[in-house]
């Protein structure tokens, strides 16, 4: 479902995911300094976004959340962000 959005190799893309993530939660800003603003919306706006995909992006980044060692409290703020940033990228219907 998915893989339409990324038909080349996944490399860059989960290189700018990281870079991203790793910007947002306060580290450095080297996402910004390479790419400019994230300008999400934008950025993601050739790509169909509807609610399938934003269903299937949450249970990818969920199970990630959930294999990462990190904290109870840690994933709960992960996924309260996954959450929210999914909802905030769908610009379709299904």
């Amino acid at each position: 479902m998915l893989r339409p959005l990324y038909p080349e190799d996944l490399g860059p893309p989960a290189a700018r995911l990281t870079g991203f993530l790793v910007q947002y939660w306060g580290g450095p800003t080297t996402y910004s300094e390479e790419r400019g603003h994230p300008r999400l919306r934008m950025r993601h706006a050739p790509f169909t976004i509807g609610g399938a995909q934003r269903d299937a992006w949450r249970q990818h980044m969920a199970a990630a959340v959930a294999t990462s060692g990190a904290t109870p409290e840690v994933q709960a703020e992960l996924l309260a962000y996954f959450e929210q940033a999914a909802d905030f990228m769908v610009n379709a219907p299904d």
